[in-house]
């Protein structure tokens, strides 16, 4: 059974800075990508960030370019995103999700807040 837990979230203030952890259990980690997904309240799951096996292949959607950084740890099947300059519209549930997250189901955890003051 697949399981995903994330930590991490918080209150924190505009410009502040959160990392993020993810533990996953029940696959073999260190095969597969991974993913952060957030949800904003009334808006639409959105990718984030995703980060290959290896962990030298990464990718950002614009809004968090130059802001935020994937990294792994396949030898304690964590996966981490560091939010640095965050922005109120930064808030959103954030979700650590098996594999590229690209379908319309995938493994996710059950997440952890992030809250960015003004």
């Amino acid at each position: 059974e697949v399981q995903l837990e994330e930590s991490g979230g918080g209150l924190v203030e505009s410009g502040g800075s959160l990392r993020l952890s993810c533990t996953a259990s029940g696959f073999a980690f260190s095969n597969s990508p991974m993913t952060w997904v957030r949800q904003a309240p009334g808006k639409e799951l959105e990718w984030v960030s995703r980060i290959n096996s290896g962990g030298g292949d990464t990718y950002y959607t614009d809004s968090v370019k130059g802001r935020f950084t994937i990294s792994r740890d396949n030898a304690r099947n964590t996966v981490y995103l560091q939010l640095n300059r965050l922005r109120t519209e930064d808030t959103a549930m954030y979700y650590c999700a098996k594999g590229w997250a690209t379908g319309r189901s995938f493994d996710r955890g059950q997440g952890t807040q992030v809250t960015v003051s003004p």
